[in-house]
């Protein structure tokens, strides 16, 4: 039903809710009806309450300010319900650019690895529900259950393989060897400037140090993360497909999908590895995980 303008109307059912939850008619409704059971003649007391009740309610919904109060309240939340189902439609069409834009940004040699990877999870869940399909989970719920997980998984995993291409550039652009030589020198020259009494060069010597050890640093700090990241990507993987290998087998969907959730939050560490790097991969630790098992991604990314 809607008014002269077109706008919808909340509907009569709404008009009594919104009339009978009003905070002062609950007050005054409840301290009524308790006042009816105590008198001696609840009887008599509380068919008065309630027709007093059906009074208020039928008098108040009839109001048009009223009723246009609640119309313009319920057209304010469906407002509001449609720009939240955009926003998380926007978030998600934005997470499956992002994962496309990351596929895309990946040396061949890595960009196949993830893509393998992928590719056995989704025959290694199709396997599982085939084995599976005929007497356990028919409705499907354990794959929904895992999928999240797993997308998560993988979405590290990606991460993962962007931060180890831009560490490999990084540690290919500079000079590790080159760095300790110079800060070597500089060091003698700090002692032989000492010995002369030169405070002018001093100064400046102690600040080239300063630099260079800085550089040293970042250097040494970049292999290391280098190595911790070619360790978490062999152990993911394994993981991811062990994960699906047990899909198969695993007699419990439920104690399945704990172990998939389980492993996915166990990654406190490589998380903060991947927000360490974001200046350098452009991704943090926060970004939303896309859908990866859904869609065609070797088509997306050749587009």
């Amino acid at each position: 039903m809607s008014n002269g303008k077109g706008r919808k109307k909340a509907g009569l059912f709404r008009y009594l809710k919104e009339a009978f939850l009003f905070r002062w008619n609950l007050l005054i409704f409840g301290g009524a009806a308790a006042a009816a059971v105590i008198s001696g003649r609840p009887d008599v007391a509380l068919p008065l309450v309630a027709a007093g009740e059906i009074a208020y309610l039928a008098g108040l919904t009839s109001l048009p300010r009223f009723q246009a109060a609640i119309d313009a309240k319920a057209r304010n939340e469906a407002r509001g319900s449609l720009a939240s189902q955009r926003a998380d439609a926007q978030s998600e069409s934005g997470a499956r650019q992002k994962l496309v834009d990351v596929l895309g940004s990946l040396e061949p040699e890595r960009r196949n690895r993830f893509l393998r990877l992928r590719a056995r999870c989704v025959e290694m869940q199709r396997i599982a529900t085939a084995v599976r399909g005929e007497t356990h989970d028919a409705s499907g719920a354990s794959h929904e259950l895992r999928a999240p997980a797993l997308d998560r998984l993988l979405w590290v995993f990606l991460r993962l393989l962007l931060s180890q291409q831009a560490i490999e550039r990084f540690l290919r652009a500079t000079d590790g060897a080159a760095i300790a030589k110079n800060l070597e020198q500089l060091q003698v020259r700090q002692r032989d400037a000492e010995k002369k009494g030169d405070e002018r060069m001093l100064r400046s010597i102690v600040d080239a140090i300063a630099t260079a050890e800085l550089r040293k640093d970042n250097h040494e700090k970049a292999r290391g993360n280098a190595e911790f990241i070619s360790l978490e990507l062999d152990r993911i993987e394994q993981k991811i497909q062990a994960l699906t290998e047990m899909a198969i087998s695993h007699q419990n969907p439920d104690e399945l999908s704990v172990q998939v959730d389980a492993v996915a939050d166990g990654m406190a560490q490589t998380e903060q590895t991947i927000r360490e790097l974001q200046a350098i991969t452009g991704l943090g630790a926060e970004e939303t995980t896309p859908s990866i098992l859904g869609g065609d991604l070797q088509a997306e990314t050749d587009r």
